[in-house]
């Protein structure tokens, strides 16, 4: 089983995948594009690729815990990816990852020009790491 993680965003769109076994984050990428369909198909081929059984989108929620027009877009985009890759959407709160990914690359002595080329799919890979840490919580009895 492998899970991809999804930051989805206005120009890049951060991809993460788990290993098969769906227990640790691996390969990533960045889908540089600010259209809705090439994104889906960039998506799609990833999917086919690497044998990607489930997907879990980033749901930016405000830090409150609100919904705002972020998180709409989050869910519109979800029930788009459920209708083209016939995959599950899991939604995942995300808030902060960007902000953790920025400080990851820049404690890594990444400068800015750098960081923007790989933040996103750094944040896909926290995303993926909580909710893959999350589903081995749940199976302990």
């Amino acid at each position: 089983m492998k899970i991809m993680a999804i930051d989805y965003g206005d120009a890049h769109t951060g991809i993460a995948l788990s290993d098969l076994t769906g227990t640790l984050a691996g390969y990533t990428t960045v889908i540089h594009s600010r259209r809705q369909a090439e994104v889906v198909e960039a998506i799609r081929r990833l999917i086919s690729e690497h044998g990607v059984t489930e997907l879990v989108l980033g749901y930016p929620k405000n830090m409150d815990g609100t919904l705002g027009p972020r998180a709409e877009k989050a869910a519109a985009f979800a029930a788009v990816l459920e209708a083209e890759t016939g995959l599950a959407v899991t939604l995942w709160d995300e808030r902060r990852t960007t902000i953790d990914a920025h400080n990851i690359l820049m404690a890594g002595g990444k400068n800015a020009r750098q960081r923007k080329k790989t933040v996103d799919a750094v944040a896909a890979a926290l995303m993926l790491e909580g909710y893959l840490t999350r589903r081995k919580l749940e199976e302990r009895p």
